[in-house]
């Protein structure tokens, strides 16, 4: 395990995020290596099991209810559909399946019930199991917690002082405010962002500051790139140049040694080359399957296809030891 730091300047960032990209990478390499297990990629998959409707105003994303879209809104899956796709999930070499829902915040109903269950279920096929439901109090992240939840994801998307223009139906304390109630409940931090946004590079490294300097850095940083949906606000910004998705990875293994930098949405447009120079710069996580809740991915094969081509392996799923809330048996 490297030496991880948690009082992170944007000056220090900034210094680390500029330097000439072949420095910067090779810096992140030798980081990345410097870990016994760096050639093993997690693959984790990503369901919506309740899609479209959503209150927000997330300029980026194809499910808000008020965005004219294709998306198509559908009510929450059955526990047995969530099971059948994280079998699938699973024979494919996926390790974790994450499920996200379209809704600004958790409510205490039946529909959180039926999440509950799916936990339970999902747990059971000794998969790590992540959830993405909006806000949540502390007392369900440890309702999430109690039925085995392993990992609980909400991400940053942006900068603080960029992220009103991104959105403005709930705020940025409200995400860390959220981030929070997880560790609460002794959970494990998936928290990232998204480039592409026409954010600037102080406000990339300014969330990227706001990640490293937490008390306990996230577990799990996705670091996305903005696949621009039609009938969405930022349905016009150009693709993310790879090389400045590779200065994130980097930057964000260098800062955040230990954590697990995830190669998000945009993956369907990149080549194997430009994958591989990612896996080079130190992400060592991907999603997997024909699709990121509404938006094209990369299927399974022609991602164990491109592993053997690079020797990568995949990582097992509780890696890092298994947490009393997930032992199976304490859900008989």
């Amino acid at each position: 395990m490297q030496t991880t730091k948690h009082n992170w300047t944007k000056a220090e960032i900034s210094e680390i995020y500029y330097k000439p990209l072949l420095d910067l990478v090779f810096e992140a390499a030798s980081i990345h290596r410097a870990n016994k297990d760096y050639n093993e990629v997690q693959i984790s998959s990503l369901i919506s099991i309740k899609t479209g409707g959503c209150a927000e105003d997330c300029a980026y994303c194809p499910q808000a209810a008020r965005y004219h879209t294709d998306v198509a809104v559908h009510a929450l899956m059955q526990v047995d559909q969530v099971v059948q796709a994280a079998q699938k999930a699973k024979s494919g070499g996926a390790s974790r399946l994450c499920m996200g829902a379209a809704w600004r915040e958790v409510r205490d109903n039946r529909d959180f019930d039926r999440v509950i269950q799916m936990v339970q279920e999902v747990n059971a096929l000794d998969m790590e199991v992540c959830c993405t439901l909006g806000m949540l109090t502390e007392h369900q992240a440890q309702r999430l917690a109690d039925a085995g939840l392993y990992a609980y994801n909400h991400n940053l998307d942006t900068s603080e002082d960029d992220y009103k223009r991104i959105i403005s139906t709930r705020t940025y304390d409200d995400r860390l405010n959220t981030i929070k109630n997880v560790r609460k409940a002794k959970l494990t931090v998936c928290s990232g962002g998204i480039i592409g946004l026409g954010e600037t590079e102080a406000d990339r490294i300014a969330m990227l500051q706001t990640l490293a300097t937490m008390e306990q850095h996230p577990e799990s940083v996705p670091i996305n790139a903005l696949v621009p949906v039609k009938g969405t606000p930022l349905a016009e910004q150009p693709r993310v140049p790879i090389w400045d998705m590779i200065r994130m990875i980097a930057t964000a293994r260098i800062i955040m040694p230990n954590t697990a930098v995830r190669l998000s949405a945009g993956r369907n447009e990149m080549s194997t080359l430009e994958q591989a120079f990612c896996f080079m710069a130190g992400a060592n996580s991907i999603f997997a399957g024909e699709k990121l809740l509404t938006t094209p991915n990369p299927a399974f094969d022609e991602d164990l296809a491109m592993f053997e081509l690079l020797g990568l392996k995949t990582r097992e799923a509780f890696k890092n030891g298994r947490p009393e809330n997930t032992r199976i048996e304490a859900q008989v």
